[in-house]
């Protein structure tokens, strides 16, 4: 049985549905010469593909790729110069596993990069453009509406003016103006949030009357472009009225000028610690998408603020498998290991199993699959994983790229409302609907696993089929 959350809402970018029960990040990555806090790092191709991969094993959970800078003062690139840079980036990406976003103003920029696999589109001008709105239109991809008003929200208001009553006397003159005289630290909110989130609905609306489903869209106020830092301050601390709006949030903060402007920091590289101090005060109210450049150190403030902040478990399933010793021994060892993991229990254990050998190993295995539920991020638990199997003296070797003699083998197949691609992690787990060894004992956990995995968007194999069969019952692992 799924414990009941609060929070069921979803964006569908393609042919992802992610979850925002939990905040989500979206690793910038700018493939320019001239942007405004990492211009050039990335220009070249191979490594603009290499940071993409490197921010998913940080955390990443969605990669947005751009390829024309919109920094203040920035020059305007061809949409055929921006497709140069961006195309070969996306298309690796996406063959990667990654939720790809592109940012660009370029409708035929994104339509190339949709027909590659790009999950969403990243309009800075907000589908303003009809042929951007037709893209939309046209495809199953996210759509991000940004708000920017190239003219500015308008000029500083003037403080209040005190008028004197030239009857009375100079003395009570002073005294009235040093009373009744205001000085307000920020303009006024209604009228700016009016403007933003009256441009933000028209377009929303647009895109709706086109065609695009409201579950596809999410909105921005844009942070930066052509706007005061007072005024990104009034915008940031009404996130909750804009959540109220009905769709995603996107919080775009990263090193922004007003990020400087509040935090003392005017170097644009150095505003990472507060520009996570920010993203965590859109979080509280309500934002659930972060666009950040430091991916592996807003990963961590997110996950740290989240676990002590919110009551987040979270159904998952952990695969276990030995070939070497006592293998029961290990079995039984790793689960009750799993257990002192902090944030995390295990529910149920599924029988011992004999199974074939497979993916090269050269002995059948003693596998397992314990139910678990955990309230770490996936990549946070992963990792203790590789922390039992170090406890339990696992020895790999690179040759064999994991498929070698082992201790103990701990693989997270499955968590509840995740998907996510990379290195370090794959979920669901890549072959988990080949595995006989998986599937079998998972029967002893639920009632039809091949048809709760499907549900769960994984292709099931027929067992004859299937890789590393079952053979044999070991019977019951005793661990508590």
């Amino acid at each position: 049985m799924k414990v009941l959350r609060e929070n069921y809402a979803t964006w569908q970018c393609g042919s992802h549905e992610l979850s925002l029960a939990r905040p989500r990040i979206m690793g910038i990555l700018n493939v320019t010469p001239d942007s405004f806090s990492d211009g050039g790092k990335n220009f070249d191709t191979k490594a603009a593909i290499a940071r993409g991969r490197e921010m998913l094993d940080e955390g990443a959970d969605i990669i947005d790729v751009g390829g024309e800078s919109t920094r203040p003062g920035y020059e305007p690139v061809s949409s055929n110069e921006e497709a140069g840079r961006i195309v070969p980036v996306v298309r690796a990406l996406v063959a990667s596993g990654a939720i790809v976003s592109v940012d660009t103003r370029h409708a035929d920029v994104a339509k190339i990069c949709a027909r590659l696999g790009a999950s969403i589109i990243n309009d800075v001008e907000g589908f303003t453009s009809p042929a951007m709105i037709q893209v939309a239109a046209d495809t199953n991809c996210g759509c991000i509406v940004m708000h920017w008003d190239k003219g500015g929200l308008g000029t500083r208001p003037p403080r209040r003016q005190v008028q004197l009553d030239d009857a009375r006397p100079a003395r009570e003159a002073v005294t009235r103006v040093n009373t009744s005289q205001h000085r307000f630290t920020l303009p006024d909110q209604a009228p700016i949030m009016r403007q933003i989130m009256g441009f933000l609905g028209d377009q929303a609306r647009d895109l709706m009357r086109a065609g695009v489903a409201h579950d596809r869209i999410c909105i921005d106020p844009g942070p930066g472009f052509d706007k005061y830092a007072d005024e990104d301050v009034v915008i940031q601390r009404a996130t909750r009225s804009m959540v109220s709006m009905g769709y995603p949030l996107l919080c775009a903060v990263s090193r922004k000028r007003f990020v400087g402007a509040v935090s003392g920091v005017p170097d644009a590289a150095s505003r990472d610690a507060a520009t996570q101090g920010v993203c965590i005060a859109a979080i509280e109210n309500g934002a659930r998408i972060l666009r950040v450049h430091d991916v592996a150190g807003c990963a961590q403030a997110i996950n740290a603020y989240w676990a002590v902040a919110q009551k987040d478990s979270r159904q998952g399933f952990v695969g276990l498998g030995s070939n070497v010793g006592d293998r029961m021994a290990y079995l039984s060892r790793a689960v009750s290991l799993i257990d002192d993991i902090p944030l995390t229990c295990v529910v149920s254990v599924s029988h011992a199993y004999e199974s074939e050998p497979a993916y090269g190993i050269s002995t059948s295995v003693a596998n397992a699959v314990a139910e678990i539920r955990s309230e770490l991020h996936p990549l946070v638990l992963v990792q203790k994983l590789l922390e039992v199997e170090d406890a339990l003296d696992r020895e790999r070797t690179p040759e064999e790229k994991g498929h070698g003699p082992r201790t103990i083998d701990c693989d997270l197949l499955w968590v509840e409302g995740e998907e996510h691609a990379g290195e370090k992690l794959t979920l669901p787990h890549a072959h988990l609907g080949e595995r006989d060894f998986v599937i079998i004992p998972m029967e002893d956990l639920m009632h039809d696993p091949e048809r709760f995995l499907t549900h769960a968007g994984v292709k099931v194999t027929p067992r004859e089929d299937r890789v590393g069969h079952v053979m044999a019952d070991l019977g019951e692992i005793a661990w508590e």
